[in-house]
């Protein structure tokens, strides 16, 4: 498979190892002012991340997986990591987002994203919606070549992993 249909596939199952879909209670929506920073449900449902400050720009980890165990009921890997030595870091905290900048009204550019599925990081961009979902982005090269996913914040009860 090529990156670019990689890519087709990172927004839609960029934590497919991670499990099902979720169903779940609808969030409650923070204030505007909260910006993106929290914690949102990919839009699979199958991972939680946080995002926040990383000095003057915006970072995500993953904090929340719904399937945090593999087969052999051990933790998740990023086992499809190119970098052998990083194939042992579990998923749960695994960072996912960096270093976003602000970029006008409720908009954040040049950051990156990382596909654990297949070991891959693009470049993205996010935006917030006025109706209090995050629009992330994950693209190559330029941002028409890409695609976009709707994350909605999580569940104050959604735990940890």
């Amino acid at each position: 498979m090529n990156r670019r249909a990689s890519l087709s596939l990172v927004m839609t199952a960029t934590l497919a190892a991670a499990g099902l879909s979720i169903a779940g209670p609808a969030a409650a929506q923070p204030p505007a002012a909260a910006g993106p920073q929290g914690v949102w449900l990919d839009q699979s449902g199958r991972a939680g991340i946080d995002i926040k400050p990383c000095g003057d720009k915006l970072c995500g980890n993953i904090v929340w997986l719904k399937v945090p165990l593999n087969a052999e009921g051990k933790p998740k890997l990023d086992i499809h990591n190119s970098d052998a030595n990083l194939q042992k870091r579990p998923l749960c905290g695994l960072p996912l987002l960096w270093n976003f900048s602000p970029d006008g009204d409720n908009a954040w550019s040049d950051g990156q994203i990382y596909d654990p599925e297949k070991g891959e990081t693009y470049s993205s961009n996010m935006h917030l919606k006025p109706d209090g979902t995050l629009s992330v982005r994950g693209y190559i090269g330029i941002s028409l070549l890409g695609r976009s996913q709707i994350w909605t914040r999580a569940p104050a009860n959604l735990g940890h992993c």
